[in-house]
């Protein structure tokens, strides 16, 4: 592969990388700085009723045989929580502060509840009480009924976390890198266990025999004790930080990484298969009837058996960051391109698309800014650069993010290929394989091209 480095072309000498080092030099923040647009992250399928929030300000309910629209309701601000039914009630929070409690069936507020932040995940539920968290750094418990505070914990920054019930306990993580057990009737501190970084999850986070499992920006997917807090094991799962957490099926971890992979654990941490999309994976991975279903920020839905191979792929113009919903032969999702899709799973056609109330998409800053890579390159390598360019030195470190670097490649193939992507970002092939979805480090909204 020929790269032009600012003024010759990288075909003058024969690149050899060394070493590469990724360092992570700021803070994950990526999320509270979407703008205003059409685009969708997150829907809820409840019936025969699709649920979906856009970055508009606005909800909206759909018939999900038609894609008719049922009702819209209208917020302060940008909504980019996971929505939830409870009881008969959708409830979701958005970045104006607000967290609503909405009635199902005409999208009027039945309460609302003003929290100090941006409120940026959705809920949990146990009896009566409704937990979620915010920007202010408080996870809060409200009456489900009438919306009132039962407690609030602060944690040490802010959160993005949806938070995790199981039996007497909730789980929630935080950007000061720690997972916390609270008593979910107290909202009293039991332990917390510390990681490197940031710790996100924008969906459910899992716990599954005896152990909660999350991730964290410094990389690693963790499997941590629930009685005491104490680590069991850890998967060094990407090189950009991780998110969210896995899913579990048949005794099965299956994980979607900001690396791009979605990867098959076994219950002790051990990768059994790993499958490589084109982008950072954001929502769940959906198992139905023997098949995986996998959105990516590389615009494609993948469809995959169980040992991790590629059945068939559906494309959208934006980026796929919302968890697959199916019914019956028809699954959904919905894409930064402010459209949310139905989709044949027999047929692999649409059946049907609705969007927002803006096709102007939502922009937001690339995915792995908060990363730095560094690239060593051998003395001869040095010696082969002209000596009015370069430095002679025996070793020098090149920072891959100071140039700005584009594909003369193209396809018109239905599948992308390496050079389909939008790329800005070109990571010599071979030895950094598997972080091909710097390729999307391109902050620029996307428009529609149908």
């Amino acid at each position: 592969m020929d790269i032009g480095f600012e003024g010759f072309e990288a075909s003058e000498f024969d690149a050899e990388i060394e070493d590469i080092e990724v360092k992570k030099v700021g803070k994950f923040d990526r999320v509270w700085r979407a703008t205003h647009g059409g685009s969708i992250t997150q829907s809820l399928l409840h019936g025969d009723v699709l649920y979906f929030s856009a970055a508009d300000s606005f909800v909206y309910a759909l018939n999900a045989d038609t894609g008719e629209e049922l009702w819209r309701f209208k917020g302060g601000d940008i909504f980019m929580c996971t929505l939830e039914m409870h009881k008969g009630k959708l409830y979701t929070g958005s970045y104006d502060g607000y967290f609503y409690c909405l009635d199902k069936g005409n999208g009027e507020v039945v309460w609302k509840f003003r929290a100090g932040g941006k409120v940026g995940s959705g809920p949990a539920f146990a009896d009566n009480i409704v937990y979620f968290c915010s920007k202010d750094h408080y996870v809060y418990a409200l009456n489900s009924e009438t919306g009132k505070e039962v407690w609030r914990f602060k944690a040490g920054d802010e959160m993005m976390s949806v938070p995790k019930v199981s039996n007497e306990k909730l789980f929630i993580t935080c950007f000061d890198g720690n997972l916390h057990c609270l008593n979910r009737l107290t909202g009293k501190e039991i332990w917390r266990f510390k990681s490197g970084a940031e710790a996100h999850n924008d969906v459910d986070l899992l716990v599954y025999r005896g152990m909660v499992f999350f991730a964290s920006f410094d990389g690693n997917l963790y499997a941590i004790s629930v009685e005491n807090g104490k680590e069991v094991w850890r998967y060094r799962a990407a090189k950009f930080g991780c998110g969210n957490a896995p899913v579990e099926h048949n005794d099965i971890l299956y994980y979607g990484t900001r690396d791009g992979y979605l990867v098959a654990l076994n219950i002790e941490g051990k990768e059994i298969w790993k499958f490589k999309t084109g982008g950072l994976i954001e929502g769940l991975p959906v198992i139905h009837d023997n098949r995986i279903y996998i959105g990516s920020e590389d615009r494609f839905l993948y469809v995959l058996n169980m040992e991790g191979k590629e059945l068939w792929r559906f494309k959208t113009d934006g980026y796929l960051y919302d968890t697959p919903k199916i019914r019956g032969n028809l699954v959904y999702i919905g894409s930064w391109d402010c459209h949310v899709y139905a989709i044949d799973i027999n047929t692999h056609k649409e059946v049907w698309r609705a969007n927002a109330s803006t096709l102007v998409p939502a922009t937001i800053p690339p995915s792995g800014a908060e990363f730095e890579i560094q690239v060593s390159k051998s003395s001869e390598i040095e010696e082969a650069i002209s000596e009015e360019k370069y430095n002679k030195k025996k070793e020098e470190t090149v920072s891959l993010s100071d140039y700005h670097i584009t594909s003369e490649y193209s396809s018109e193939s239905e599948y992308k290929q390496k050079s389909d992507y939008d790329v800005n970002f070109v990571i010599f092939e071979g030895v950094m394989e598997e972080n091909k979805d710097l390729s999307e480090l391109k902050f620029e909204p996307m428009t529609k091209r149908i």
